[in-house]
């Protein structure tokens, strides 16, 4: 398959979807930026929930929406593709109508409405990805994964940044946030479903995996529970360590999560292309080796002490946001060309639940790994990186070694 070397962005917009898609992008992302990041503070100051009692509605209302997943799938397999898309955005004004409704104290209200904004979160990276893979193929397929990435970022960065200005405003200033929210989200579904966009599984190009059963996946499922990590090392490693170990001041790891931001915009989709020249196992395998690299590269900025070792913590988080980075470009992307075009769905599905599994469970992971040092957290999560980018290469290694026998059989027969 020919690599993508150039970036075209009217061509990348086309692939991405069009126009109206991208705005749709733009403008839920914006809305659920504003929302999102300050959803825990909303049950505590608005609700008057306890803390405890706020993150466990919260986790469960992510655990819980993985659960339409396989749903999700079956419908996409059924052609259905801007829909499902609407769906996803309609699902979180349904857990922003609720929040708005809740009274102070009721927790189950609450629960639900995380539930709903839950399924919402989890259903739609599938959806978009089906929908992109739809639109368009081989490494432009890839390239427009990458933009809608990028794309999606910007948005959640600028919504969360004007939620932080609104915040001196208390209570009511995150009551307006939420009803912004869910007019974007309302907004976003509109645009998406005006695409009016269906597949017919059947019809699929040849440079793509047609017929057959649904691959098995399950090295590379289980490879993405331990790299996802990744996406929180930024989020909850890098500001436990630098704040609660090292004393650090709060500047750094938010200078690091914007840092990160920053990166992710900026090159996602330049990363993606330049390493299109490579077969996408190889990049996620590449990718699980720069991840472990990092995570011993914080191993090591750590044992400098909070004087050199501050900031060598946030220079090696640049080389983990490019680990990231290479693993976003790489790991929907090779599902999708994996993917028999009628199981497309069903296969986004299973990826989707191993992504929303692994970001599920890292918080309580990374903080458990973490009360026990530096070497302990680390350590571990650049062996399991490494094992599983182990796995990711070895089975292209057989699927090499098996061409080779059945090739010499061949020989022999004739």
């Amino acid at each position: 398959m020919a690599s993508t070397t150039t970036i075209r962005p009217r061509a990348l917009v086309r692939a991405s979807g069009g126009p109206r898609y991208a705005v749709a992008l733009a403008v839920d992302a914006l809305g659920t930026g504003l929302l999102r990041p300050f959803l825990l503070l909303y049950g505590v100051t608005v609700l008057r929930l306890s803390a405890p009692v706020t993150g466990i509605a919260m986790t469960a209302g992510v655990v819980v929406g993985l659960v339409c997943m396989p749903a999700v799938g079956r419908w996409l397999d059924r052609g259905a593709r801007s829909t499902v898309v609407a769906a996803s955005m309609l699902v979180r004004v349904l857990g922003v109508a609720l929040l708005l409704a809740a009274p102070a104290g009721h927790v189950l209200l609450f629960a639900t409405a995380a539930l709903f904004l839950g399924i919402g979160n989890q259903a739609w990276p599938a959806a978009h990805a089906a929908l992109v893979a739809t639109v368009a193929h081989g490494r432009d397929r890839d390239a427009a994964l990458a933009a809608g990435r990028a794309l999606r970022n910007a948005a959640l960065g600028v919504g969360a940044l004007l939620a932080t200005a609104c915040l001196a405003g208390g209570a009511a200033a995150l009551q307006a946030l939420a009803a912004v929210t869910g007019l974007a989200c309302l907004a976003a579904a509109a645009l998406a479903w005006s695409v009016h966009l269906r597949a017919r599984p059947a019809a699929a190009p040849a440079t793509d995996v047609t017929g057959g059963p649904a691959p098995r996946m399950r090295a590379l499922l289980a490879a993405n529970v331990v790299y996802v990590f990744c996406l929180n090392v930024p989020e909850i490693a890098v500001p436990l360590v630098l704040v609660t170990q090292m004393h650090a001041s709060p500047v750094w790891p938010a200078a690091v999560f914007v840092a990160n931001t920053v990166l992710v915009v900026t090159l996602q989709v330049p990363v993606t292309v330049l390493l299109s020249r490579f077969s996408r196992r190889t990049v996620l395998a590449f990718a699980g080796v720069v991840l472990a690299a990092s995570y011993l590269g914080f191993l090591a900025a750590t044992s400098l002490g909070p004087g050199w070792g501050v900031p060598a913590v946030a220079v090696v988080s640049v080389v983990c946001t490019i680990g990231e980075i290479v693993y976003a470009g790489s790991a929907t992307a090779l599902v999708t060309a994996l993917a028999p075009a009628h199981l497309l769905g069903r296969a986004l599905a299973r990826f989707q639940l191993s992504t929303g599994f692994g970001l599920a469970v890292s918080p309580a992971v990374i903080t458990a790994l973490a009360a026990h040092g530096p070497a302990t957290l680390w350590g571990t999560l650049s062996t399991a990186t490494l094992l599983s980018a182990s796995a990711v290469a070895d089975r292209r290694v057989r699927r090499r070694r098996r061409g080779a026998t059945q090739r010499d059989n061949n020989m022999y027969s004739q």
